[in-house]
């Protein structure tokens, strides 16, 4: 059995050209050695596959019944990269061939370094899949939902074994460089087939990967060379603006800088982009604004539930100057009557979301406003999703999500099945059912909603009330209300650049 499965592993290589057919023998050999396996025959193989994922968990199913591995999600995912690598070209060879599509096409030379992530198995595709998404229309434009069910459960036993696993600084996060081909281990993922691009941004050493669990059509990262905090300046507009000169048909942008409104990985300098069109970017700008001394840049607010200010120009560095002019006030900018405090003693509140793009030729910059702060109703952010909003979403808001795309718990697919059995069954009140109590006032504002709830309808009414609920979740953490009092403060701000 493992003979005709390195078999068809082998074939698959030749197909996706991780391999060549000068590679064959040696890969061959690299496999048998890793599966311990000492007779080997050829045998042809005629099938066509779009990931390895088949061919891996039989050989995941040998390495098990072998006994070179225990039958735990980490342990699987650990050996069946060790797998992969055997087929995986040199770090020199990739590069050299996405600047050899590259000086085709941008485009070529990303969809040969997504197709080539997808094949290595570096991009989980197949788990991706299994992830629920659907688009829910709003007034701000049809949101994506995405109920996020990609990455497994650990194991306890899994658990126990990385309890033993000496703590390292090597690498010192999973952006660092130093990622690229790590062996791995109970606590820290394989990376053998993990390669990195490198791009210069403003003369800095930056690199590009994609994301193993990407949310949308190449999700990629680019992070920093060197392991240095995220920061949000000047430096910030210009990189971000000089990689949409390097991949024009890529939007990219950046988490914010501090805790609550930023991501979950602040120590290293990273932003995120991909080959995506997202709801605010189509958004379209409501009012229009001229700024004294940058009269070259076209500035807009977006119709959106975040507060964003749209900037567009020819010039790339007059861009940059009005998002570090608009940047370097919003810093240190209060208004009370909206609740917007930029300090409380010296801890800083205010930051930007960056998100960048070409458009018909020019630079656009979308700069989304942001504030931290807590009190005591709002313990967890004021501009973060409220108690309300909780049974749906209660992460912090990112990048991803400023752009108009939910990542949702994985807890929600269960819930929700549970609910709309409720619905059919025509409950009123679950309040008393533990596993979805939490959605109760949202239940009964539904029931009473709907007139005419049914097995045909009952799932779409709840994805559709499900991307509603997101939408005020992005409306919450808006710094700048979509009402009168709100835009009228939004307005002062502009006014105050």
């Amino acid at each position: 059995m493992i003979n005709y499965e390195i078999n068809r592993l082998i074939n698959f290589g030749l197909q996706k050209r991780l391999i060549s057919n000068e590679d064959v023998i040696y890969s061959t050999n690299m496999l048998l050695g890793l599966l311990k396996v000492d007779e080997f025959d050829t045998v042809e193989v005629n099938e066509r596959l779009e990931t390895a994922t088949p061919i891996l968990e039989e050989i995941l199913d040998y390495a098990v019944e072998k006994k070179l591995i225990e039958n735990t999600v980490v342990e699987r995912d650990l050996f069946d990269t060790y797998v992969m690598n055997c087929l995986m070209p040199r770090p020199s060879e990739v590069i050299a061939k996405f600047m050899k599509f590259y000086s085709d096409s941008p485009e070529s030379a990303t969809k040969y370094y997504y197709d080539l992530s997808i094949a290595s198995n570096y991009i989980r595709k197949t788990r991706i899949d299994k992830n629920i998404v659907w688009k829910t229309v709003t007034e701000y434009g049809d949101l994506d939902i995405t109920i996020n069910l990609s990455k497994p459960e650990k194991d306890p036993r899994d658990i126990a074994k990385a309890k033993l696993v000496k703590s390292t600084s090597y690498p010192k996060c999973l952006l660092c460089k130093e990622n690229e081909g790590f062996f791995g281990s109970m606590n820290h993922p394989a990376r053998q087939t993990h390669r990195i691009i490198p791009l210069k941004l403003n003369g800095e050493n930056y690199f590009m990967q994609y994301s193993p669990y990407g949310y949308y059509n190449e999700h990629c990262i680019i992070f920093n060379a060197n392991h240095v905090p995220m920061k949000i300046n000047r430096r910030a507009f210009i990189n971000l603006l000089s990689f949409v000169d390097v991949l024009p048909h890529y939007f990219v942008g950046s988490n914010a800088d501090l805790p609550i409104v930023g991501g979950s990985i602040l120590s290293h300098d990273h932003y995120q982009g991909g080959h995506y069109t997202f709801a605010m970017e189509k958004a379209e700008v409501e009012k229009t604004y001229k700024i004294k001394g940058f009269e070259n840049v076209s500035v807009g607010r977006v119709k959106w539930p975040m507060s964003v200010l749209r900037l567009n120009g020819e010039n790339k560095d007059e861009v940059v100057d009005l998002a570090d002019h608009i940047l370097t006030l919003w810093r240190n900018y209060s208004d009370e009557s909206v609740e917007i405090l930029s300090h409380t003693g010296d801890e800083m509140h205010n930051t930007i979301t960056p998100i960048a793009r070409k458009r018909e030729e020019k630079y656009e910059l979308d700069l989304v406003l942001r504030n931290n702060r807590t009190s005591e109703e709002h313990p967890l952010g004021i501009f973060h999703p409220h108690s309300e909003v909780h049974h749906i979403k209660k992460e912090n808001i990112g990048l991803i999500e400023v752009m108009g795309f939910a990542v949702l718990p994985a807890r929600l697919k269960n819930e929700l099945d549970i609910l709309k059995e409720d619905l059919v069954d025509g409950v009123k009140d679950i309040s008393s059912d533990k596993r979805v109590s939490s959605h109760a006032d949202w239940y009964k504002m539904i029931v009473e909603k709907y007139n005419d709830i049914n097995e045909s309808n009952a799932e779409d009414i709840l994805k559709e009330e499900v991307g509603l609920v997101f939408s005020t979740v992005l409306s919450h953490a808006g710094v700048y209300k979509r009402n009168e009092k709100g835009m009228a403060a939004f307005d002062r701000f502009v006014e105050a650049l």
